[in-house]
């Protein structure tokens, strides 16, 4: 049944924000509504709050959103928003005139808010769940040792094309569940046969079923949802200056998706099982995992006027992010992952980080304001205890690296390690896995203070920057890590993933199948010259 409208063309839905404005929910709202629709279908969006006149059509120059019309009746706003660009059909031509108030639907009642505060607050009436929060947790099994000098995927691998698409439908709400496994299943096939192709010791499943390495939680956690970066602006201190940053990302900013928090926390469903169990149902060789920290997500995910609406402050957070993280690891070690990697690349944000230099937008995800260097580093080594503390050593990893959303060298971070060796040597995790190939991670000497029973996996390839690059190289990198650390603790894989981002893969898969082959045959050279 057509829809009587105020509009020259119909909406496919319609919603009521009420009084809410763009810095105060509506946003969130509108992404929820907006989401499901077809591109170039028609979504109307009544407002009774006289900012989102201005705000809302720079919201859709943003967001490549088409503005269609805009009706204003005394004290109500009413958008007509196409998702994506517009065309109008063929066989319909818009009328002369707009029609009256009255033609529309029948008077919307403003939605009146519960609270105002002078600093905009999270204010949609979206449903807060119980946190699921398990009883008990089921203890490590057995898995697969990681011998010396193992060659390891680190993470993410380039999505084919359809994979892309099915991705996106996914986020969206245009394909259900069901078919977006599948496609991710068989992308999952093609990522796991190219890295046994290419020889290596520890495989994952590409991360294909992720947007992006950290955000993607965001889209399976309880009280959070997944909006893009571009959603965002109204919610920064300065704007300006953010809507700068993403400019310049290589990344395109409405392709990243953030999450934001709308209530307490909770992991009901998991966050990184169900991709471990489908690759060691398939793989031949032991599998790892990946997952963001929690120290990487209580900054990403703390925004002021979002969170707050949940938690005091983001210790509080934490707190729960600490919580939902030991479940998960707890599940994926009772599940036979040979090895689970916490990423924290943002430590490098905190120590050598510049607004508009990495800064807010650091690793192409929004994040929240760091406090002072010494205390944000003493805050991330605390949740990383906490998150660490009590599981098998040897099963867990930390990474660090200094940013991987673009080829460009000059557009990444600078400096050593040497001031994170003491938070490293408090963090149970038995090995570190490094960005140490390129110039701009310092001298490998730099972590002579590590602890004796950790590991290094060695970035013996920049994976931005290798096409040049022969087993001679790979070699004498990896022999510069031997001689430092010895034959026993040494490990080897690229500075970081290969697609970091889905919309961004930094590779191709045949030159990213190339590179973990130069590392296999680096591997064999040097496990025949120690072992003998």
């Amino acid at each position: 049944m057509s829809v009587a409208t105020v509009h020259p063309y119909p909406p496919k839905t319609s919603f009521n924000g009420g009084d809410l404005d763009c810095g105060n929910g509506l946003l969130l709202l509108i992404r929820k509504h907006i989401d499901p629709l077809e591109p170039g279908e028609l979504l109307e969006i009544v407002s009774y709050d006289s900012t989102v006149e201005v705000d809302l059509p720079s919201w859709c120059r943003l967001t490549k959103n088409e503005l269609i019309n805009m009706h204003t009746e005394p004290g109500v706003w009413r958008f007509l928003v196409s998702k994506g660009p517009f065309t109008p059909p063929e066989e319909t031509s818009p009328p002369s005139k707009p029609a009256t108030a009255a033609a529309s639907e029948a008077p919307l009642q403003p939605v009146q808010l519960k609270h105002k505060r002078k600093k905009p607050q999270m204010a949609i009436t979206q449903e807060v769940v119980t946190p699921h929060i398990p009883a008990s947790l089921p203890e490590p099994a057995d898995a697969p040792a990681i011998e010396p000098l193992s060659v390891m995927s680190l993470g993410s691998w380039p999505r084919p094309r359809w994979m892309l698409d099915a991705l996106h439908q996914h986020l969206e709400d245009r394909l259900d569940d069901a078919a977006f496994q599948a496609d991710a299943d068989d992308a999952v096939q093609l990522a796991i046969a190219a890295q046994e192709r290419a020889g290596i010791d520890v495989v994952t499943d590409g991360e294909q079923r992720r947007d992006n390495y950290s955000s993607f939680v965001g889209g399976i956690l309880q009280n959070c949802q997944l909006i893009p970066v571009t959603d965002l602006l109204p919610y920064v201190d300065d704007p300006e200056q953010f809507n700068k940053e993403l400019q310049a990302l290589d990344v395109p900013a409405g392709e990243v998706r953030h999450p934001a928090v709308f209530g307490p926390l909770g992991r009901k469903n998991p966050l990184t099982v169900h991709e471990v169990r489908y690759a060691q149902s398939i793989a031949t060789k032991p599998v790892k995992v990946s997952l963001p920290g929690p120290y990487l997500l209580t900054r990403t995910m703390w925004m002021e006027c979002i969170s707050d609406r949940a938690y005091d402050n983001r210790e509080q957070l934490a707190t729960d992010i600490v919580r939902i993280l030991r479940e998960e690891i707890a599940y994926l070690l009772a599940g036979g992952t040979a090895l689970v990697q916490l990423d924290e690349p943002v430590l490098t944000e905190v120590l050598y980080g510049e607004q508009g230099q990495g800064g807010r937008t650091f690793m192409c995800g929004a994040l929240g304001e760091r406090g002072a260097q010494d205390e944000e580093l003493a805050f991330a080594q605390k949740v990383l205890e906490q998150v660490t503390k009590g599981f098998p050593t040897d099963r867990l990893a930390l990474h660090v690296c200094r940013g991987n959303w673009t080829t460009d060298e000059t557009s990444a971070l600078t400096g050593g390690y040497e001031p994170l060796v003491p938070l490293f040597r408090s963090v149970n995790v038995g090995t570190l896995v490094l960005e140490l190939c390129t110039p701009r991670a310092g001298e490998l000497e730099a972590l002579a203070g590590i602890r004796d029973d950790q590991r290094v996996g060695v970035g013996v390839l920049n994976q931005k920057d290798s096409a040049d690059d022969t087993i001679d190289d790979v070699i004498a990198r990896a022999e510069r890590a031997i001689e430092l650390f010895g034959y026993e603790r040494v490990l080897l894989n690229t500075d970081c993933g290969f697609a970091t981002f889905a919309d961004n893969p930094i590779q191709s898969a045949r030159a990213a199948e190339r590179d973990l082959g130069l590392m296999a045959q680096a591997r064999d050279h040097l496990r025949a010259k120690y072992t003998h």
